[in-house]
């Protein structure tokens, strides 16, 4: 049976993919979600992501590597490249607006899928 990470692995190809994070980044406002080669190589950078927590790389303390989600896979990639920064304070500013609005909007995909299972009555 293939992990999380793996099957979001194979949708990375797809343009459900590329329109995912096209919405996630204008839904919550990323200061450059009109720049469709950053919106391109996030992408590259998510589906690197997950290869590398399909090798067993544990990449998010909260989540385990097969686990690893494509919406997961998109924050963390963003979040290693802000934490290299850059010049443009403003923009660094909002990108991080944009990393903490996706883990308050959507915070199931931080964590292991086996601990939002309801408790047997």
């Amino acid at each position: 049976m293939k992990s999380v990470a793996e099957k979001c692995l194979e949708v990375t190809s797809l343009f459900e993919a590329e329109l995912l994070v096209r919405l996630m980044l204008r839904e919550w406002k990323h200061p450059l979600a009109e720049d469709h080669e950053f919106a391109n190589g996030l992408l590259e950078d998510a589906a690197r992501a997950l290869r590398d927590a399909c090798s067993g790389e544990q990449l998010l303390e909260e989540l385990p590597a097969p686990k690893m989600n494509l919406v997961a896979a998109v924050w963390y990639s963003e979040q290693c490249a802000v934490d290299i920064g850059g010049p443009d304070v403003e923009e660094i500013e909002g990108r991080r607006a944009w990393l903490e609005a996706v883990r308050r909007a959507v915070p199931s995909c931080f964590c292991d899928p086996n601990d939002l299972a309801l408790p047997e009555t």
